[in-house]
């Protein structure tokens, strides 16, 4: 039996598909990538990697495509991505889902940077859509089907070899329709061999709308080349966001990530990450801050394919009010993958008796000289540390909010960007703020 918001799903396919972008072969990966969502519908506790954030379930109804912002909701949207605007990034703008020019930072693109917006991309059948659009880490995954077959805009970015960018890209993804509506943006990051880059998502819009956000990036990072990249998630207090991140690692690359949720009713962010080259280097890490009813899942796939590879996974959640926290983490060392380095640790901080947090760490493990290693932790408040600040002199409220600070730091202190890191810790701190109130 199908639900109403898969039924739905159904006639908008039926509806649009003849008016997305692309030619015939993304009109056939689109046609297939949503018979695949049709035969499996959305996800659910019986799926295993959906036990505990069933969609089913959880989205009632879908809702209808976003129509192309107006002039009002590029208004509303002006103020997106405030929370950075001191670090001096390239800004691409999205507003509804769709590119805004007036709103991004195009001009005098550096030596080596080329920037498209994908609707204009898969319209004009751009090769490097063409090669690498859905190549860089395949996955079978409902949410990415679902995405594949509504893609709709987002960023085309390629790095060139040895280019390194001194100022940070941003992409901006704005609600700003003043009624509910469902967007699917679809990115692809190409940074070729010894390229730098710092790569910044963020993800923001109204409270008071239940809408609905299906994004994924696909990021190729080359051999030697080093990316840092950071999604910033300060959705609606109504919002449903779910989110993939799909990126491959070169031979002796750099890839640092960082996933930062406030905001949303319910967050889903996936990340698939594989290693396609020897001695490369990832650190995947999370910093959650939720309350009232929020669910926020993060889950994780970090494949050693091949010798060398080198992982470290850190995921921090605090909790209050009646919260719920999901983190799924998996390493995969595939046969010859030897002398892979593998470590990943999950820890939650209730402040809440009515929170929960649930924590699954997975190995899987086909080599034999390999060092690897998971685990997980959940509690509230170290009393002790508590009572050696009060007697210091600091109030409750104080010594508390220095506490949580300092356990979600230790995710964001691994940023190499300063004025990234500054900016995110006062993001939590002005949550700390909040929740006072």
């Amino acid at each position: 039996m199908k639900t109403a918001a898969e039924t739905a799903l159904a006639e908008a396919f039926a509806a649009v598909r003849a008016k997305l972008p692309g030619d015939r072969r993304i009109a056939e990966r689109r046609a297939a990538a949503f018979e695949a969502f049709d035969a499996l519908g959305l996800p659910h506790r019986r799926v295993e990697e959906w036990k505990y954030t069933d969609l089913r379930a959880l989205i009632r109804e879908a809702k209808p495509l976003a129509a192309a912002p107006d002039a009002q909701a590029k208004r509303r949207a002006k103020g997106a991505g405030a929370l950075l605007a001191g670090i001096g990034a390239r800004r691409i703008t999205f507003v509804d889902g769709a590119f805004v020019a007036e709103l991004s930072d195009l001009v005098a693109l550096e030596p080596g940077l080329s920037i498209a917006p994908m609707a204009k991309a898969l319209a004009e059948s751009d090769p490097l859509v063409a090669s690498r659009l859905g190549a860089i880490v395949p996955t079978d995954d409902v949410a990415v089907a679902l995405n594949t077959a509504f893609m709709g805009d987002g960023a085309l970015v390629r790095i060139d070899r040895d280019a390194r960018l001194e100022r940070p890209l941003h992409l901006v993804f704005a609600f700003g329709s003043d009624t509910a509506s469902a967007t699917f943006t679809r990115s692809l990051v190409v940074a070729e061999e010894g390229a730098q880059a710092t790569l910044i998502e963020s993800h923001e819009g109204p409270d008071g709308i239940d809408y609905q956000v299906n994004t994924a990036l696909e990021l190729f990072v080359g051999d030697r080349a080093h990316v840092d990249h950071v999604k910033i998630g300060i959705e609606g207090a109504r919002a449903i966001h779910v989110s993939t991140l799909m990126a491959s690692i070169g031979a002796h690359a750099r890839l640092r990530d960082l996933v930062f949720t406030t905001g949303g009713a319910l967050v889903r962010n996936q990340l698939f990450v594989r290693f396609a080259g020897e001695g490369a280097t990832l650190a995947l890490n999370g910093a959650n801050l939720i309350k009232g009813r929020q669910h926020v899942d993060n889950t994780l796939v970090v494949d050693h394919a091949v010798p060398g590879g080198f992982s470290r996974e850190l995921n921090k959640s605090v909790l209050d009010g009646e919260s719920r926290s999901v983190f799924q983490g998996k390493i995969i060392v595939r046969p010859g993958a030897q002398k892979t380095d593998g470590k990943m640790m999950a820890q939650a901080l209730l402040l809440s008796e009515n929170a929960e947090a649930d924590n699954k760490p997975e190995l899987e493990i086909f080599a034999d000289d390999v060092q690897c290693g998971h685990g997980a932790t959940a509690g509230a408040l170290d009393q002790n540390l508590l009572f050696y600040l009060k007697a210091r002199g600091i109030p409750q409220a104080e010594a508390e909010a220095l506490l949580i600070q300092a356990f979600v730091g230790e995710a964001i202190e691994t940023l190499e960007h300063e004025g990234v890191k500054d900016a995110l810790m006062g993001a939590a701190a002005e949550w700390l703020g909040s929740r006072k109130q």
